[in-house]
């Protein structure tokens, strides 16, 4: 483990507390999640869990877990008995008939199995709009995986992006963490490609979240894939699990595996409420004061 600029990076290979891995891996491990498993050697959940410090006590919010909820099968039952878990989905009035559905898809599934999620809590989450997820100051964790380059794509640019972290900001307790997974984008590209790859720069992501008064904690290799090019011509959907060239190709691009990743470890600073106290305490003078 190296110390670069302040700033921690880590290898692939983390060292994992063993309460915390037993606790992960019996969920991880379990019969529910065996076709979601076959997806764990490109997504690492009981490292990327760890990277991100979640604890079984914790009030998490997971961003835009889609219709199959991959990470809501860990962390619903993980959090279940001691935490709360929000799923911040897509709005069930959005004009996108795709994101009505993928609620709707989600919803079922929850309701499938009251043992493993009955105490999620869906909310609406689709900025600059519907931003009011949780209770602001309640979150310990906020999770967002593969979600920033929708947000940024068709004309959403840095205002959608600004507000989805302005948003995760506010709803955040002083001293919680952002976990940011993405499809990143070699910073050698330019920054046009972003608008239709679905890859982002992981300097771009950064800057926005530091933008929003974040601070970046920590940045992870976990989900890197030095096979990913980031230049196919279907953007990231042409590898898996999307595969949407179908069966041309599909051999090379199955060999590819999913997209190389950026995980990022932002901070809502302490400092924070301090702050606006102080700013409040060193306001101008009365006239009393006067």
């Amino acid at each position: 483990m190296l110390r670069i600029l302040g700033i921690l990076l880590f290898s692939a290979t983390l060292t994992v507390e063993p309460a915390l891995a037993d606790s992960l891996n019996s969920v991880i491990k379990s019969p529910h999640r065996e076709v979601s498993a076959q997806r764990d050697e490109y997504r690492h959940p009981l490292e990327t869990i760890t990277f991100f410090d979640i604890q079984p006590n914790m009030t998490v919010v997971e961003i835009w877990p889609g219709s199959g909820g991959w990470y809501t099968e860990i962390l619903a039952p993980y959090l279940r008995d001691q935490g709360k878990l929000y799923a911040a989905q897509f709005n069930a009035d959005s004009e996108s008939a795709f994101y009505r559905n993928s609620r709707a898809k989600f919803e079922a599934k929850l309701q499938s199995d009251p043992e493993l999620y009955s105490k999620v809590s869906v909310v609406s989450f689709n900025p600059p709009t519907h931003v009011d997820f949780a209770p602001e100051g309640s979150a310990d964790r906020i999770l967002t995986f593969r979600s920033i380059h929708n947000w940024y794509m068709r004309g959403g640019g840095d205002e959608r992006v600004l507000a989805a972290f302005s948003a995760f900001y506010k709803a955040l307790k002083p001293g919680g963490i952002l976990g940011i997974v993405e499809h990143r984008l070699p910073e050698a590209r330019p920054s046009s490609d972003q608008e239709g790859s679905g890859y982002m720069h992981e300097s771009y992501v950064i800057d926005l979240a530091q933008r929003a008064g974040f601070k970046l904690l920590a940045q992870s290799n976990i989900n890197a894939n030095s096979k990913d090019s980031a230049l196919h011509p279907e953007g990231v959907w042409t590898l898996p699990p999307t595969l949407r060239l179908g069966d041309k190709q599909r051999s090379h691009y199955v060999s590819i595996g999913e997209s190389d990743r950026m995980t990022l470890k932002l901070i809502k600073p302490e400092s924070s409420i301090a702050d606006a106290k102080n700013s409040m305490t060193t306001s101008q003078p009365t006239a009393m004061d006067k």
